[in-house]
């Protein structure tokens, strides 16, 4: 793999880890993005109010303090500085929008590679349903005819469904004290 390759995907894997789902929604703070764009976050989200008409509620919105806790727990974000205001969250085409207000070369760049990371994310999400539509559609085709056939759609269901989640039970590591 090349050097430029291995940039990029480290700088997708960067933008990737500061999506998170809030209200159903895909989005961006504006601390992270203002730290991708090189600014600070104050600057960014004067610039933001400039343009407020740029900027309906589908584009961006204030979190609320449990959302904000919620993700600082998420992440093991540590309080230590903290902030004065609540974080602005911005969707993918508040994340859009702010090319138009931002003009640095280094803004023009990180949006581009924001809005490639969110087309990406569209497309693994429709990919994944269609996965599990076809086999929902595999499945009513064949039921009756093997158990086989379904304890293996079974197995298949529980592993798309389970996803990335940790196993509960896990053995511990180390040494057993034994009295």
């Amino acid at each position: 793999m090349a050097k430029k390759e291995l940039q990029l995907l480290v700088a997708e894997q960067k933008i990737l880890n500061r999506i998170y789902v809030v209200r159903g929604q895909k989005i961006m703070l504006d601390e992270d993005l203002a730290e991708m764009y090189k600014v600070e976050t104050r600057r960014l989200n004067e610039q933001v109010k400039r343009n407020k008409s740029r900027f309906p509620k589908d584009f961006m919105f204030k979190l609320t303090d449990k959302e904000y806790q919620d993700l600082m727990s998420q992440n093991a974000t540590s309080s230590w500085g903290g902030r004065r205001k609540l974080p602005t969250a911005f969707t993918e085409q508040g994340v859009a929008m702010l090319s138009s207000i931002l003009n640095s070369d280094v803004a023009i760049e990180v949006n581009i590679r924001i809005i490639r990371v969110f087309t990406k994310l569209r497309e693994y999400t429709l990919t994944h349903k269609e996965i599990l539509l076809q086999l929902s559609k595999l499945e009513k085709e064949v039921k009756g005819n093997s158990k086989d056939i379904e304890n293996i759609f079974l197995v298949l269901k529980e592993l798309l469904e389970k996803g990335n989640k940790p196993d509960s039970v896990r053995n511990k590591i180390g040494f057993k004290h034994y009295d």
